[in-house]
Formats: C-alpha cells, structure tokens, sequence
C-alpha cells in the first residue's frame, strides 16, 4: 500500500477550472473520502489519480512516485466504477481475473486471486455466471473483486453505490468497511452523499466549486464547520440557518432572529464581541431541537415558540418541519407517545452550545 499526494492540482476545461488548486495527502491504509454535490470536480480529482484524465498542473505522487506522466496500467491503482464495467460475454471468474490475464500473469496465479478474492466477498457461487444473471449487489461484487485480485497500491471508488436501492446502499457500505479493515488498504472514494462519507471515512475532504472547503475526521467536521457550506452539506437533515441580529444587553449576549430571540451561552461571548449589532447567519442543526419540558422551568432563555406545519414521522423519531415568524425550521425529535398534529403550536428548547454563528459577508464560522 502507499499514500498519495495532491499538491497543487489544477484542472481546466478551457475557461472552466473544475479543480482549483487542490493539495491534499491520504495516509498509507486510510480510507479517505472526497465528497461534495455534483460538479464539485471530485471525480475530476480522481480521473487524474488514476491518470484518465490530464492535470493542467500539479503534482501526483503514489507512494515516492511522482505519476504525473505515467500511463493508468503504470500507477499500481484499481479503480471501482459507478457503472461496474463489467463484460458482458464474460463470466464472473473471467471478469475478475482479466487484468491479470492481459499482464501475463500464469493461469495458476490468476485463479488462485480470483478464488482468494471470492473467498473475501462471499461470491463463489457466482463465479461460473455472467453479469446479466447478476442482482446490482452481486455486480458490485464482482467489480471489487475485480479490483481485489489486481493487490494494487491504492483503491480508488468512484461513486461506487449510487446505482443500488437504499437498504442495498447500507448493505455495500458496511460491506466495503470491512473490506478496508481486511485488506489494510489505501482507499480513496469519491461521492456526494455525505451519508456515505460520515460512516465510511476515516477522514472526510469537503470539496466546492472545485476547492478544498474542510479537511477533518467526520465527527470534527460535523461539530466544527469552518463555513457556511460545510456547515449545510454536512448532516442530514440540514442545519437550519437564519439571518440574525447580534445584540448585547446586560452583559450577555442575544441572537435576535425576528420571529425568536435566544441567549447565547457565556463560552461565545469573545468570538461575537467584534460583530456586535451586525447581521449574521445563525445555524442550529434539526437534531439539537428538542420539544420544552415544562418541568425543565423556563429554559435559560433557549426556548422559541413555533407552528408545526407538516410532522413526518419515522418510527422512533419524527421530523417537525417548523414555522416561527418569518423563519421555517426543521427539527428532528424523539417520537412522543400523543403525535403532534400539524397547525399546533408548540415550544422547542434549542441545544445552544451545540449552535452556530456564520459572518454573512464570509459564510466563515464566527462560532
């Protein structure tokens, strides 16, 4: 296995920049991941890691190696395609084992590979059909052992899951977790589903516009946000935002929304101190909601009163998506045992340490 280095990567389409100046390094055996909405230039990151697509400049190195001018066959990666990109006259024993066969190397190897590599997916009963005898899942497996046989350097995912049903999704991940963990490999894997990214990785790459926004383990990334578009893209359902007035009164200090007004706690005074009576964006994630408690006594100051317009509910959980004066929020609670009807007004007591404040002219985290 090895690491890789981006430095300094840039790729144009003539007066298109899909990745602007883009340097990052994933650890040897790291399971890192790129993930940003579509258009981003993730998988434009990745075609040029693998050498199918030109840099305009930059650097790439895979392990010691600098590859910018060596040929895809040259760089020892395996590459998983959203697609499969699976023969179709082949078998399964065929497809896994044809890399090899066109490197020369012996019939003895490439089935000892392939059986190993079945061994590792649970697919040795596949291993005489062809692909269009195959489920979704059973093709993802086969494209994996594909790229398992190869023993490659690194692993490259590009989208790998976005063609399975959703319960088939949860499935490969867990699936190509534990693969990670076996193989001890170096995996880099593109995709925009932060979902993906949050339990997959051992480290996330946020990337927009084609920039690097936030590099971080996906607990850090999802408590601390350096912006606006992190802040947003990352959980699920999104943090809510709305535009707030800083305002200080005896010594503590209010974020003023029009529709509500909550006290910041004492720990975020400093940071708001230099944008005091300034417009700024405040951000508070559904899952930091929760309905008041009455016997909790009046609750510091965090409680806001609000309309459920539409409740979706979950199981163990419901979805309240709010009306609170001009603003529109989401919150995400602990199912109760007497439903919420839609047009009920109700209290909701916001997680304040758990908040964030955006400069609006930035979309940088104040706090």
């Amino acid at each position: 296995m090895a690491n890789v280095i981006l430095k300094n990567l840039v790729k144009r389409f003539n007066a298109v920049t899909a990745v602007d100046d883009l340097s990052i390094e994933v650890h040897d055996r790291e399971f890192a991941v790129l993930v940003g909405s579509s258009g981003c230039g993730k998988t434009t990151a990745l075609r040029m890691i693998a050498g199918l697509e030109p840099i305009t400049s930059g650097e790439i190195f895979i392990g010691d190696t600098l590859v910018n001018d060596m040929e895809p066959k040259d760089r020892d990666i395996a590459m998983v395609f959203q697609n499969y990109a699976l023969y179709p006259h082949m078998n399964v024993r065929d497809n896994m084992g044809f890399g090899l066969k066109i490197r020369k190397f012996s019939g003895e190897e490439i089935e000892g590979r392939v059986r190993e590599a079945a061994d590792i997916l649970g697919i040795h009963d596949l291993l005489d059909r062809k692909p269009k005898e195959l489920s979704g899942g059973q093709r993802q497996r086969v494209a994996l052992g594909r790229a398992i046989v190869r023993k490659p350097k690194v692993f490259l995912f590009d989208e790998p899951l976005s063609n399975l049903d959703a319960k088939l999704r949860v499935a490969m991940r867990a699936e190509i977790s534990k693969l990670h963990r076996r193989l001890g490999a170096t995996i880099i894997y593109v995709t925009h589903d932060q979902v993906e990214a949050m339990t997959m990785a051992d480290r996330i790459f946020i990337m927009h516009k084609g920039a690097l926004q936030q590099t971080g383990i996906p607990m850090e990334v999802y408590a601390k946000p350096v912006n606006l578009f992190v802040a947003g893209f990352i959980g699920s359902p999104a943090m809510n935002f709305v535009e707030a007035t800083l305002v200080r009164e005896t010594g503590a200090w209010f974020i003023d929304a029009g529709g509500f007004r909550v006290r910041a706690p004492a720990a975020f005074n400093s940071r708001l101190e230099p944008h005091a009576g300034r417009t700024v964006i405040f951000g508070v994630r559904p899952e930091d909601m929760t309905a008041h408690d009455p016997a909790a006594g009046a609750g510091g100051g965090n409680t806001l009163t609000a309309r459920a317009d539409v409740v979706e509910t979950l199981g163990s959980e419901i979805f309240v998506h709010l009306t609170c004066g001009a603003h529109t929020l989401v919150a995400r609670m602990e199912a109760p045992e007497k439903l919420l009807t839609e047009g009920q007004a109700l209290d909701v007591d916001l997680k304040m340490v758990k908040t964030h404040v955006f400069n609006k002219e930035t979309s940088e985290t104040i706090v």
